[in-house]
């Protein structure tokens, strides 16, 4: 009556009940009434199991690493590992009676590991601490697809490699390495900040020296637009002063043409006066010129007679001893005259 026990399985446990050898009952989160002294029970979790592990590999260039990561299984196959391991329990504290169960995810990272090695071995250094994406495809590809995993009944449900680092040393002279190349860089870009400083000044420049060359074009295209403007002008000038010296000279040829009419007119007129005076002289030859004086005295006023005979007397003062002029006389003469 004692020996009849009762036991309760969670639900991601599955149970396979023996006696005498052979399964009772089976199943997932079982519970239920057994006999202890004939019988044996195996308990198979078949919930997720996270695994992290840990391990030092080589690099292609023979350079130690250490590789991080985890790794997620479940046992999809319960009888099947129930076959290959020992995963018997104690039904009264439902610990197993041996160390299969723990060497279950050792056996796993054994896997896990032997793959790495195999895709770190062609890598050097520097592409392995860069190839965890790469690594985390690809061996979790090829751990999926271990037959040893298979037999037993696991399914793996997930791989990452959360770091790959090499030796202290290694990463000091990396660090050292790549600290150098950091200053390097840094260098390099205030030589480019310092280069481009200086091509900013130079374009400035440049377009500074374009401004003024561009300025003094325009100058110029002023200068030659003014002086062409002043070279028609003083065309214009000189086509109006050429137009005048025409108009004058046309005109000077006119007044010539005219001088020389109004000369040949005056000659001719002398001619015809002379002619006149050549026939009065002809015709005056032989008069007797006191008669001719008498003639021309025709009509005078008195003051002109008075000064004829004045100019008598003046003519004959030599012969004349004395000569009396009355006031009344002159004043009649200077009357005359005023008149």
């Amino acid at each position: 009556m004692f020996n009849i026990k009762f036991i309760k399985f969670q639900p991601t446990t599955y149970v396979l009940q023996y006696k005498n050898g052979k399964i009772k009952r089976e199943g997932a989160g079982l519970s239920f009434f057994y006999y202890a002294p004939t019988t044996a029970m195996v308990a198979v979790p078949m919930g997720s199991e996270d695994v992290p592990f840990i391990f030092e590999e080589n690099s292609g260039d023979f350079q130690q690493i250490t590789v991080q990561g985890q790794i997620t299984y479940r046992i999809h196959d319960p009888k099947k590992i129930g076959a290959l391991l020992n995963f018997a329990i104690n039904p009264v504290t439902q610990q197993y009676i041996s160390d299969d169960p723990k060497k279950l995810s050792q056996r796993i990272i054994n896997v896990v590991k032997v793959l790495t090695r195999k895709g770190l071995q062609n890598l050097p250094l520097r592409d392995a601490l860069k190839a965890t994406d790469a690594m985390t495809t690809v061996v979790a590809a090829a751990v999926k697809d271990r037959s040893e995993l298979q037999a037993l009944g696991v399914e793996i449900l997930g791989l990452s490699f959360l770091a790959i680092k090499p030796t202290p040393e290694t990463a000091r002279a990396l660090e050292a390495e790549a600290r150098e190349q950091i200053l390097k860089v840094a260098d390099e870009a205030v030589y480019s900040r310092r280069n481009s400083a200086v091509e900013q000044e130079r374009r400035i420049k440049e377009n500074e020296l374009n401004t003024e060359v561009a300025i003094e074009t325009k100058k110029r295209q002023i200068r030659e637009t003014q002086m062409e403007a002043e070279q028609s002008i003083q065309q214009k000038q000189h086509e109006l002063q050429q137009s005048e010296m025409e108009a004058k000279i046309a005109l000077e040829a006119k007044n010539t043409d005219l001088v020389l009419l109004a000369m040949d007119n005056a000659k001719r007129e002398a001619d015809v006066r002379a002619y006149a005076v050549n026939g009065l002289m002809q015709a005056y030859l032989g008069v007797d010129p006191k008669l001719m004086q008498a003639l021309s005295m025709n009509g005078m006023q008195p003051g002109q007679m008075i000064a004829m005979a004045f100019q008598e007397l003046a003519e004959k003062a030599g012969q004349i001893g004395q000569l009396n002029i009355t006031p009344d006389l002159l004043r009649e003469v200077i009357g005359n005259h005023n008149r």
